[in-house]
């Protein structure tokens, strides 16, 4: 699997990660969530995307690395208006990952202002190493971008796939322009996007690009854009994680494949 820069050069990282929102419980729901996330970094898959928002999800990643977590970057968040809470949930966090956060995200913007200086202060003690923030709404997206441009975060996290483009018009253009991280949140279109996929025959002109699958073909359409370097992929199947990671070696879609996937995807 291919790896890319986030951060403005400062964590080398797989480019297919894994999200954990519900598809992690329900891999613990059904016994299986040790074997998800062992298998996702035999897998390649090395990034792992969590928040408390997402139920138990944070525990139940903490639990399932088991001696792994040097061989892991965790992306956490900050989600609660309050800030005393933001600060316990850093705490929370701190300890459940062995002393260090490699990514906090002020989760949909909530409370920005109050939480940014704590995660900034918590950087200099090596309590986190980037600080990043996350929006799914295109609405929040003004406000986004006045924050990156500010400077004080070196990674977003936003929706993108052929029928959530509404980022390419102002941040990704600016993130790129300021070496900004980027996180790619819905590749699927929360699994919406694969619920009928095309048939062998129409994926047939992407297989020299290693795409077996319409899943494959939906990571590698986000990842196929230079300007993203890690595209969050959500399963609770053990068994997906080696399809997944696979869609992160290149070679990488062109325009005319891109612009084939967004046919396949609207058509």
């Amino acid at each position: 699997m291919e790896n890319r820069d986030l951060g403005r050069g400062r964590v080398s990282v797989p480019v297919v990660g894994l999200g954990t929102w519900q598809r992690l419980e329900a891999a613990a729901a059904a016994g299986r969530h040790l074997e998800l996330i062992g298998t996702a970094i035999a897998d390649g898959i090395r990034l792992f995307d969590t928040s408390p928002m997402y139920g138990a999800a944070e525990r139940l990643l903490a639990e399932g690395l088991d001696g792994q977590r040097g061989q892991v970057v965790i992306a956490d968040k900050i989600w609660t208006p309050s800030p005393e809470e933001g600060a316990a949930q850093l705490s929370r966090a701190v300890d459940w990952y062995g002393g260090r956060v490699d990514l906090m995200q002020i989760h949909n913007l909530v409370a920005w202002p109050a939480h940014l200086a704590m995660l900034e202060a918590a950087r200099d003690q090596g309590l986190v190493g980037l600080i990043g923030a996350t929006h799914y709404s295109a609405a929040a997206f003004g406000e986004l971008a006045e924050l990156m441009k500010a400077g004080r975060i070196e990674v977003i996290q936003v929706p993108y796939n052929p029928v959530q483009r509404e980022v390419e018009r102002t941040i990704l253009p600016l993130a790129d322009d300021l070496g900004l991280g980027v996180l790619l949140m819905r590749p699927l279109g929360e699994g919406q996007l694969v619920r009928r996929p095309p048939s062998p025959a129409q994926l047939a002109p992407l297989r020299p690009f290693g795409v077996t699958t319409w899943g494959q073909a939906l990571i590698k359409w986000g990842l196929s854009d230079p300007r993203v370097h890690v595209s969050l992929a959500a399963t609770a199947q053990p068994g997906r994680l080696g399809e997944n990671a696979a869609a992160g070696s290149p070679p990488w879609f062109g325009p005319e494949e891109r612009a084939y996937v967004l046919r396949l995807a609207t058509g």
